[in-house]
């Protein structure tokens, strides 16, 4: 009896140690999603521009798309002779002013569509907060323009001429970031992929189609392509190399990293 129930205690603690070990090997990824920002009502103009500008530089993801000027419109050095888009933002919809414009155009992107453009670019509160977002439209508003995004705009649901932009915020009360989600689906959505990837025959051909990658790549590999994608680029995507945010690997837990993966490598 003593003999068996030693056998027992091996079998269970063999196996706790089996499933310990494969835990340890998936990568843990911290989550570290874009700092979460919440200001006052006396917030300065300096304050939201320098806080706008890491979001815009790093984990807001904005330069993926709109650095080259191909995708989106370049904002920063100007969308051909027009300037940078703190310089003309005021004159592209009649009736908004430059915030309500550019806070527009990362929750409703597909509203004020620029000419040339394709509609890829996702609503921004899915991985954005209210006050991301607008630190944002300040740190625009500083290129070329004047600083208008005040606390009050933050704080109290939208510009002060109560237009379009208050309307957006209002909307925003029950829209939360999705990147606490585990559903492959819901990370994808709010981490903007389909704004690059193709699945199901929606999204942008910028990026290798999700549609059978399984039967194209290793688990392996599409995984190094999320944490590092500027190692390498899949066969006829060369020249996009480098297109691709490298904040994944901070902004996924490492279990929606493995059930991103999972998912993508059963696209068969």
């Amino acid at each position: 009896m003593l003999a068996e129930n030693l056998k027992i205690i091996g079998v269970v603690v063999g196996t706790i140690g089996v499933f310990t070990l494969l835990a340890n090997s998936i990568p843990q990824v911290q989550s570290e999603v874009p700092q979460d920002l919440s200001f006052g009502t006396d917030v300065s103009a300096a304050e939201l521009t320098a806080s706008g500008e890491l979001l815009y530089g790093s984990a807001g993801g904005c330069t993926a798309c709109h650095g080259l000027g191909t995708r989106a419109p370049n904002l920063l050095t100007g969308n051909g002779s027009e300037g940078p888009i703190g310089a003309r933002c005021g004159d592209r919809v009649s009736g908004e002013s430059c915030k309500e414009y550019l806070y527009l155009a990362m929750v409703e992107p597909n509203v004020f569509l620029v000419d040339g453009y394709s509609p890829i670019m996702p609503d921004m509160r899915r991985s954005l907060s209210n006050d991301q977002i607008w630190a944002i439209v300040a740190y625009l508003e500083a290129q070329g323009g004047e600083v208008t995004v005040t606390g009050a705009d933050i704080n109290q649901g939208g510009s002060e001429s109560g237009s379009g932009a208050s309307t957006a915020v209002a909307d925003n009360s029950g829209v939360g970031p999705a990147n606490t989600s585990t559903d492959p689906m819901d990370i994808l959505n709010g981490n903007a992929c389909l704004g690059c990837h193709i699945l199901d025959g929606a999204g942008a051909p910028i990026g290798p189609s999700f549609d059978g990658i399984g039967s194209r790549l290793s688990a392996e590999y599409i995984r190094e392509s999320i944490l590092d994608p500027g190692v390498s680029a899949s066969e006829g995507f060369e020249e996009s190399l480098g297109m691709m945010p490298a904040m994944y690997g901070d902004q996924l837990t490492a279990q929606q990293l493995e059930n991103v993966v999972t998912f993508l490598v059963n696209r068969r």
